[in-house]
C-alpha cells in the first residue's frame, strides 16, 4: 500500500479511536513504522499527527478546567510541561534500536492502563488518600511518560487524581485533556525544533486524524459504549502481542 494512503487511513482510525475510547497511538505508531519511518521518528511523528485532535478536545473542555483537589491547576500544568519536555528530550536521545526493544513494554503498559486504569483508580480511591505534593511528583513522572510515549497517559492521570479529589471522575476530564495536551504540546515543539518529524507521512496522518476524530465523535453517540471498549481493548492487545512477537521471537528462535 502507498505510504500516504496507509498513514492517512491509519490517521482516520487513530482519530476515531481517540474520540471513542483512546488508544489511537496503537494504530498511528505501527502504521508509520510500516510506512518505512524509523521507530523513534515514527513516535515523534505520531505525537505531532494526533496533537491537533487532542488540542481540540482540550478547547472543548476549557470551561471545566479547574484545580484537582487542593492542587492548583497552574501547578499541575507547569509540572506537566516540565515533565513533557524531559520526556521529549529523552526520546530524542534514544536510539532506534533501544526504542524498538522497549516499545512492546510501553505498549503493554498502555494496554493495561486502558484495560484496568479506571477500575484501579476507583479501588485505590476507596482505600487511600495522598498528599498534594505526592500528586505533583507523580504528575511530573506522567508528564515525562507523556512526552516520551504517552499511550493512555490520560487514564493514568485520572487514576492518580482520584486519590486526591472527591469529585465524580467524569468531572476530571477537563483538566485531563488540558494536561495531556500540555505534555504533547511541549513534546511537539521539541520534536519540530529538533527536525525529528517525517512531515509527508505526518501531514497525511494529521488530516486523517481530524476526519476520524470528527466521525468518531458522532459514532460515539450511537454505538454501545461496551462494544467500543471491547473492540478497543481487542485491537490494542493484538497490536501489543504482535510487537512482542516481532521484537523478541527471532532471538528466542535463534537460541532454540
Amino acid at each position: 500500500m502507498d505510504p500516504m494512503i496507509l498513514t492517512f487511513t491509519a490517521g482516520i482510525v487513530a482519530g476515531a479511536m481517540n474520540a471513542l475510547a483512546g488508544g489511537g497511538s496503537f494504530v498511528s505508531l505501527p502504521a508509520l513504522i510500516a510506512a518505512g519511518v524509523p521507530p523513534v521518528q515514527a513516535n515523534t511523528s505520531s505525537t505531532v499527527a494526533l496533537f491537533p485532535g487532542g488540542l481540540a478536545s482540550a478547547w472543548a473542555y476549557r470551561d471545566g478546567s479547574r484545580s484537582v483537589g487542593t492542587v492548583p491547576l497552574r501547578a499541575l500544568l507547569l509540572t506537566t510541561l516540565c515533565g513533557g519536555l524531559v520526556g521529549a528530550i529523552l526520546l530524542l536521545r534514544t536510539s532506534s534500536a533501544a526504542f524498538t526493544f522497549v516499545l512492546p513494554w510501553l505498549l503493554l503498559l498502555a494496554s493495561l492502563a486502558l484495560a484496568f486504569g479506571r477500575r484501579l483508580g476507583e479501588a485505590l480511591r476507596a482505600r487511600w488518600h495522598i498528599h498534594a505534593y505526592a500528586v505533583l511528583a507523580v504528575q511530573f513522572a506522567l508528564g515525562v511518560y507523556g512526552g516520551y510515549f504517552g499511550g493512555a497517559v490520560g487514564i493514568m492521570m485520572i487514576a492518580v487524581w482520584g486519590l486526591l479529589d472527591s469529585r465524580d471522575l467524569k468531572h476530571l476530564n477537563a483538566p485531563r485533556t488540558l494536561l495531556v495536551s500540555a505534555a504533547n504540546a511541549v513534546a511537539v515543539l521539541a520534536f519540530v525544533v529538533a527536525n525529528a518529524v517525517r512531515w509527508p507521512e505526518t501531514l497525511a496522518m494529521l488530516v486523517g486524524a481530524i476526519v476520524g476524530g470528527y466521525g468518531g465523535a458522532h459514532l460515539g453517540r450511537r454505538a454501545p459504549a461496551g462494544a467500543i471498549r471491547a473492540l478497543t481493548l481487542l485491537a490494542t492487545s493484538c497490536i501489543t502481542l504482535a510487537f512482542f512477537v516481532k521484537t523478541y521471537a527471532p532471538a528466542l528462535l535463534h537460541r532454540v
